[in-house]
């Protein structure tokens, strides 16, 4: 994920006007830290209150009465943040309205509703910045964030073992930058279609694409978009290329301004293919399989028979690795291990298929003692609890014993994402040592783990920390602020993103979520924030590229956490 594409900007964008103001970027809230979409009438509300007070009373807006009055708990030391916590614990409160918290101290918090719907519309806005992000095609969010057809240009890379032009274009565009890598996709993509398979709710889901009012709903068309570019990538003989970018990352210029071919990039010698790109591509084609089989038959067909082909290759080739060529400095998104991919291409193609090769295949990566077997945070190089899970998610038969073995594996991490919620002062299940690079993905990747636990062995609980994660990542953190662009009263104002450098917009492109706090201070920005608690790593800068750039693999679970909710009320 983007921890590979971390060195990347760091040529040519520090600005020292920026470095000496970093401290200032960010527009912090009062003491209270609430969830600034909303709240569900019927789960738990917790604010988290950073600044001495006694009491809390919360108010409703419309008639300004005090609705509900209560004690805060007693302070904790919260070391992610450095604060001192307080809880305003509020979920009594289940009328749907506009409320606000106010301290005994007098202080007042941002103003929240209540109500079943109150992620309908971050849903919909998340979702609908894929179209923001689609490359090859004229884009139109609205009368601020438009773009004409870009990067229609594209040639085969020597590394390819091809010349000459090629015809391919679509795709999502993978971050800030305008590359478009295989790998992300492929967990993003991933991500996107276990989502339409376990919540119904995206099924009439209106995003106001293109393809809309067309034969495919319109959440498939849009993934469907990025299908079919990866789908380009797959060569003759069943392997993909890794990635399509320039030879290096552009300044800040709008999509339609970075001219030249887009390479498609190979290893640089035979089979030119890789097995990271390859596995990954085995994996969602064979998702897609399943997912577009009532809506285009026609399309799950060829999806399946590209996974055949891929998962063949694999066999042939199982430990072809990528690094970029020497005239490429785009993000590479390099490994050195690939069981974990192929253990979840094999996954997907036996749950898609049921057929004994593929079931085999899949028992003989397991580990040798399944007691070993651990459920861990995915990423885009690391994706065997993707290959586990599916396997345990499958209606088919399988293995009992190997089934409930994952499950337990799954609660087993479920229950400790939820002590960490209730160690954690503003309530995610992120732990000390999760603000690394992309630490937003991972609170967004726990929910996912944490609903398909639930799924496993339904425990209010895990649902509930699911939530805590969602309130965490729109408001309920030490800067009170939403990191969703136009999304909530505080949002990031200056995302590390192409086309918001390259413009004069009111506001940034909206629903993308930035990979937030990140310790690992690898930017000059952070780097000039010195030693603060992890949380505080954060810049709302676009030069401060290691906690401030959208990446689609951040968007992809958090669409996934807010689907949940339109079952869960």
């Amino acid at each position: 994920m983007a921890g590979h594409k971390l060195a990347r900007y760091a040529r040519g964008f520090e600005s020292a006007a920026s470095m000496d103001t970093a401290s200032d970027a960010v527009v912090v809230a009062g003491g209270i830290r609430v969830n600034q979409i909303g709240y569900l009438p019927g789960r738990p509300k917790v604010a988290s209150v950073s600044v001495p007070a006694r009491s809390f009373w919360v108010r409703s807006l419309a008639t300004n009465a005090v609705v509900l009055q209560a004690g805060l708990s007693a302070p904790h030391a919260d070391p992610a943040s450095g604060d001192t916590i307080r809880r305003a614990d509020f979920s009594a409160l289940r009328t749907p309205g506009q409320y606000r918290i106010e301290l005994n101290t007098g202080e007042q918090g941002d103003p929240f509703p209540v109500g079943h719907d109150v992620y309908a519309q971050a849903l919909e806005l998340t979702m609908r910045s894929f179209y923001g992000q689609r490359c090859g095609c004229e884009v139109n969010i609205d009368a601020q964030h438009a773009h004409p057809q870009c990067h229609m240009e594209s040639a085969f890379h020597p590394s390819s073992g091809k010349t000459g032009a090629a015809t391919n274009y679509g795709g999502w565009h993978d971050a800030g930058d305008y590359g478009r890598y295989i790998v992300n996709s492929g967990i993003t993509t991933a991500t996107l279609l276990w989502a339409w398979e376990m919540f119904p709710a995206l099924h009439t889901l209106s995003l106001r694409i293109p393809e809309s009012g067309g034969p495919i709903p319109d959440f498939l068309a849009e993934i469907q978009w990025n299908l079919k570019w990866m789908m380009s990538l797959q060569d003759t003989d069943g392997g993909v290329w890794h990635k399509q970018t320039r030879n290096e990352f552009c300044g800040f210029i709008p999509p339609q301004d970075e001219l030249g071919p887009n390479y498609i990039i190979g290893t640089g010698a035979d089979p030119f293919k890789g097995t990271g790109a390859t596995s990954n591509f085995a994996a969602v084609m064979a998702i897609a399989a399943r997912c577009y089989r009532s809506a285009s038959p026609e399309f799950a067909g060829s999806c399946l028979q590209a996974a055949r082909r891929a998962w063949t290759w694999l066999q042939a080739h199982p430990n072809v690795k990528f690094t970029n060529p020497a005239d490429i400095r785009t993000a590479e998104y390099g490994d050195t291990d690939f069981h974990d991919e192929i253990l979840w291409a094999t996954g997907e193609l036996w749950r898609t298929t049921g057929e004994e090769d593929y079931h085999r295949a899949f028992l003989a990566m397991l580990p040798h003692s399944l007691e070993t077997l651990t459920i861990e945070t995915p990423t885009a190089t690391s994706t065997s609890t993707l290959g586990y899970l599916t396997y345990a998610l499958a209606p088919s038969a399988g293995s009992p014993h190997v089934k409930a073995a994952i499950q337990q594996a799954a609660v087993k991490k479920a229950e400790q994402l939820a002590r960490q919620c209730t160690e954690n002062g503003y309530g995610s299940s992120l732990a000390v040592k999760d603000y690394y690079v992309a630490s937003n993905a991972v609170a967004a990747n726990h929910a996912l783990l944490l609903l398909v636990a639930d799924r496993f062995h339904p425990n209010a609980d895990w649902t509930n920390c699911a939530l805590d994660n969602l309130h965490y990542l729109l408001g309920r953190n030490c800067f009170g602020m939403s990191w969703v662009t136009q999304l909530g009263v505080r949002s990031p104002q200056q995302p590390h993103y192409r086309p918001d450098g390259a413009s004069k917009n009111v506001a940034p492109w909206p629903g993308l979520l930035v990979v937030g706090p990140n310790a690992s201070r690898s930017d000059p920005l952070t780097q000039a924030l010195g030693e603060l608690p992890p949380m505080r790593m954060y810049v709302d800068d676009h030069l401060a590229y290691s906690c401030n750039e959208p990446t689609i693999n951040c968007n992809a679970p958090l669409v996934f956490a807010l689907a949940a909710t339109l079952n869960r009320h």
